[in-house]
């Protein structure tokens, strides 16, 4: 994901992090991911065992944590206020997906696969993606200048993040699903205008 400008000490920071992340996803591909430890992780990414947690809290963060939501929220943010709210999501979603590098689908994609074969995974990651849902529920909100818990702002947001969770298990299914083409074209069917 393209990223602002950084110092030098946030950059070692985000190679460090990257690297743990890295190290952690190999060896949970390798070795299973009940079977690995963050000790084991901290080795291969040749960090002390603080340091993952200073990165990632847990071990279920080490797969879960992304920088896409970060991304996201400012890019929902930026777009133009004329926009629908399905419009500003799918213009978001857009340019993040399209700032992605190939090895960040591919992340992604394995990211995605692990999470849906580790039943501790998919409990955090549920946490996590009502989390997002409910900050892209109070940006779209404040666009349109409606109280977060406004039904239409709700029910968009609700079919959106449901279109992208269906579209998540049909990824981690077929690799050759083209997931920006076919996200952009599913949450259009939710906008009513032409």
């Amino acid at each position: 994901m393209a990223a602002p400008k950084q110092g030098l000490r946030e950059l070692k920071k985000a190679r460090t992090r990257a690297a743990i992340q890295t190290e952690a996803l190999r060896l949970f591909r390798e070795r299973g991911y009940e079977s690995t430890t963050v000790e084991q992780v901290a080795q291969a990414a040749e960090v002390a065992h603080t340091t993952v947690f200073r990165y990632f809290p847990t071990k279920e963060d080490l797969v879960i944590t992304d920088e896409a939501d970060p991304v996201f929220f400012a890019e929902l943010r930026a777009q133009p206020p004329d926009l629908t709210p399905i419009q500003a999501l799918r213009a978001a979603m857009r340019a993040v997906l399209d700032a992605a590098s190939p090895d960040d689908i591919a992340e992604a994609r394995e990211r995605t696969m692990l999470i849906l074969s580790v039943p501790a995974l998919r409990g955090a990651a549920f946490g996590n993606y009502v989390e997002t849902m409910r900050t892209a529920t109070a940006i779209l909100a404040e666009r349109a200048a409606r109280p977060p818990d406004d039904v239409a702002i709700r029910t968009i947001t609700g079919a959106a993040f449901g279109i992208m969770l269906d579209l998540m298990l049909r990824w981690s299914e077929d690799p050759s699903l083209n997931l920006p083409q076919t996200l952009d074209e599913a949450l259009a069917t939710l906008d009513p205008t032409p």
